[in-house]
């Protein structure tokens, strides 16, 4: 009896396995993340004026602390409590 390898080296299972994971690596390369901006966040950015409105009354507001004027109004943060909680 005579064994001969023919046949045998053409056929490598490895080299295809190896192929295809080469493939599946290039197309999982090409799907990249993204973020777009609505044209309503980039508004609320560009305008700057409420930020240079609150930091006018949190200066005005440490002012009135420092020199011992700042009053708390009771009833007022009361309201506010109960229509914060009733929500």
């Amino acid at each position: 009896m005579k064994i001969t390898s023919f046949g045998v080296n053409s056929v490598n299972p490895y080299n295809k396995q190896q192929k295809n994971l080469k493939a599946a690596e290039s197309k999982s390369v090409a799907a990249t993340d993204k973020i777009e901006i609505s044209s309503a966040a980039k508004e609320m950015s560009a305008s700057s004026t409420y930020s240079t409105e609150r930091a006018q009354k949190i200066q005005q507001l440490k002012e009135q602390i420092h020199s011992g004027n700042y009053q708390v109004d009771s009833r007022k943060v009361a309201e506010d409590m109960l229509n914060y909680y009733r929500k």
